[in-house]
């Protein structure tokens, strides 16, 4: 069986949705691109799918099926379960559901750029330089250890603590835009689409990409999309060191606003790609890691296995383990306790980039605060410090919530 796009069929008894069907270590992934509705099934299932989407007979499909397995197939029943799914076009004119990923996330698959355009930016001879210049960072930070950036220091970008906190949030808004852009261009590159949300990572409030699509092409086509966001921030940090470098060297003399402005912008550009890298979290490297292994879902596994190693799996929980893939299941045994120790690295990360940024803008904040309400830094003080907490809120937020309905 081979990868199929996504077609509806013509004719036949079965009407199914715009599915695609790709092969992939002996089973089948079948989904709906529009939805983002994608499952892995038995081999068998992917044989009958392909067939009703080529127009083939309910007889004929399950002919197919039968000739593939060697044995009869169920087909009325495995015509429910595609109902159950939504993968009939039984309803051509109501909306469909698209199914969310995240708490806020736009619903619109976005495209943008034609696979033309994108593909040379993704293609080996740019792999490669994004690898060298990935080297050229780690030398850099190396032979020139003061340009690696310190949070006391480069994080504020003038004396003003509160003025550099508003110029602080944009830098940072820009570098995550500019990273989930990579994403977005490098899923251009092979003709995929995706969409934008907004999600939490422990106590981080962070901007995704949603590349579900990606379930729609070979696994060897998956590394590309996923590691685009961190080769944008490759090619950003290089430059800015590059830049930093012709400075320090005297090459380049602009005014030290300018510099200040790059150790910034390093600052938060390297805070990003690390965080990218804790593949304990579900990061860029994390998704890299589950398409390497071929996993399903490792963080649910992961999960289930942590409460049946503290003896807090219930009946119900026990069973959803039991029928967890054999490869999820080799995986999770020693990625739970990688997730487990992983809090230590998410508490080192936090210490050394963000810590320092809040704790330094919290005693200015506070400062101005015993000035009273009728003092205009008061109110300017309450406002820089809300811009800084404010997205640390709002991930407490989502978690409380999203424990409430559970």
């Amino acid at each position: 069986m081979r990868a199929g796009p996504a077609v509806t069929p013509m004719t036949g008894g079965v009407r199914l949705r715009p599915l695609t069907v790709i092969a992939e270590g002996g089973e089948a992934l079948v989904g709906d691109p529009a939805t983002g509705t994608f499952v892995a099934m038995p081999a068998v299932g992917g044989v009958l799918v392909s067939a009703l989407l080529r127009g083939a007979s309910e007889e004929e499909a399950a002919a197919e099926a039968e000739a593939f397995a060697g044995r009869p197939v169920d087909l009325p029943s495995f015509v429910a379960t595609l109902a159950e799914l939504g993968f009939l076009d039984d309803r051509p004119d109501a909306e469909r559901q698209v199914v969310r990923t995240a708490p806020i996330q736009t619903r619109r698959w976005f495209a943008g750029v034609s696979e033309r355009v994108a593909r040379p930016f993704f293609g080996r001879a740019a792999w490669a330089c994004y690898l060298a210049l990935a080297l050229f960072c780690l030398a850099v930070f190396v032979t020139s250890p003061s340009l690696f950036p310190s949070p006391e220091r480069d994080a504020f970008l003038l004396g003003d603590v509160g003025l550099s906190v508003l110029l602080l949030m944009p830098f940072v808004l820009v570098s995550t835009a500019l990273h989930e852009g990579g994403h977005w261009l490098a899923a251009r590159a092979i003709g995929v689409r995706s969409r934008f949300g907004v999600d939490r990572r422990m106590m981080l409030l962070v901007l995704e990409t949603d590349l579900s699509q990606l379930w729609t092409v070979p696994r060897r086509l998956r590394y590309g999309p996923l590691l685009g966001g961190m080769a944008v921030d490759v090619v950003v940090l290089s430059l800015l060191l590059a830049a930093r470098l012709l400075i320090r060297h005297g090459v380049w003399t602009p005014a030290p606003v300018v510099d200040a402005t790059l150790a910034v912008w390093v600052f938060v550009k390297l805070a990003g790609l690390l965080w990218q890298c804790m593949v304990f979290l579900r990061t860029d490297l994390y998704a890299v890691l589950v398409n390497a292994l071929g996993c399903r879902d490792l963080w649910r596994v992961k999960t289930l296995l942590l409460r049946r190693a503290f003896g807090r799996l219930t009946p119900g929980q026990a069973a959803e383990l039991v029928a967890a893939g054999p490869t999820d299941i080799r995986a999770g045994r020693w990625f739970r306790w990688v997730w487990l120790a992983g809090f230590a690295g998410v508490l080192a990360w936090f210490v050394f980039f963000v810590l320092p940024v809040v704790a330094a803008t919290l005693a200015w904040t506070a400062d101005r605060l015993v000035l009273g309400p009728f003092e205009p830094r008061f109110w300017y003080a309450l406002l820089c410090a809300a811009l800084l907490l404010g997205p640390y809120a709002l991930a407490l937020f989502l978690a409380v919530r999203e424990r409430v309905r559970r």
